[in-house]
C-alpha cells in the first residue's frame, strides 16, 4: 500500500514540477512561496496588538499556541522521518529555491500558511477565500519549486489546520 502511495506522490510531483521553466510563472511562484516564509505572520501579530480590541487578541493567542503546537511537531516528524527532497532523489529534478532544512516531510511552509489563513480567518471571515487560496498556492509552489513532493504538502496542511484549531479551541 504505501508502495502506490509512494509513487503517486512521485507522478504528481513530476506532473506539477514539469510546469516549471517559464520565467514569468517562476518569478511569481517563487514570490508567492517566500510570503510563507515566515515575516507576513509576525507582521499581522504585531498588527493585531495595535487593533485594541479583545477579539484581535484573543485571535493573537490563539495564533501563538498554533504556532506553538505546529512548530514542533513539524520539526519533530521531518527528524523522525527524513526523508530526502525531491531534488536529491529524483532524477531530473531540481531546487529553484534553497529550502530552509534538509528534509522535505511535512512542509513546514504549507502547514504555517495554512494555520494563518484559519486563524485569521476567523477575525475576518471574509478574506477566508484569499487566504485559503493563499496557503493552497504556497503549498503549490513548494512542489512545483522542487522542494517538496505532493504528499509533504498535504500532510503540512493537516498540521496546519489541525493546530489552528487547537490554538482557536483553547481561546475560545
Amino acid at each position: 500500500m504505501w508502495e502506490s502511495f509512494y509513487k503517486l506522490d512521485i507522478y504528481l510531483f513530476n506532473q506539477i514540477f514539469k510546469w516549471n521553466g517559464r520565467k514569468f510563472f517562476d518569478s511569481l511562484i517563487y514570490w508567492i512561496s517566500r510570503t510563507g516564509d515566515g515575516y507576513l505572520y509576525g507582521l499581522a501579530g504585531i498588527w493585531l496588538l495595535f487593533l485594541h480590541d479583545s477579539f484581535s487578541r484573543k485571535i493573537l493567542y490563539a495564533g501563538l499556541i498554533a504556532f506553538a503546537i505546529e512548530l514542533p511537531i513539524h520539526k519533530i516528524i521531518k527528524q523522525l522521518i527524513k526523508r530526502g527532497r525531491p531534488f536529491d532523489r529524483i532524477a531530473g529534478a531540481y531546487s529553484l529555491i534553497s529550502p530552509p532544512d534538509k528534509y522535505s516531510f511535512p512542509s513546514g511552509h504549507t502547514a504555517a500558511a495554512f494555520l494563518f489563513a484559519n486563524v485569521i480567518s476567523e477575525l475576518f471571515p471574509f478574506l477566508q477565500i484569499p487566504l485559503w487560496s493563499w496557503a493552497c498556492l504556497v503549498g503549490f509552489s513548494r512542489v512545483y519549486l522542487g522542494v517538496h513532493y505532493p504528499l509533504d504538502v498535504l500532510v503540512g496542511l493537516i498540521i496546519g489546520i489541525s493546530s489552528s484549531m487547537i490554538g482557536l479551541w483553547l481561546i475560545f
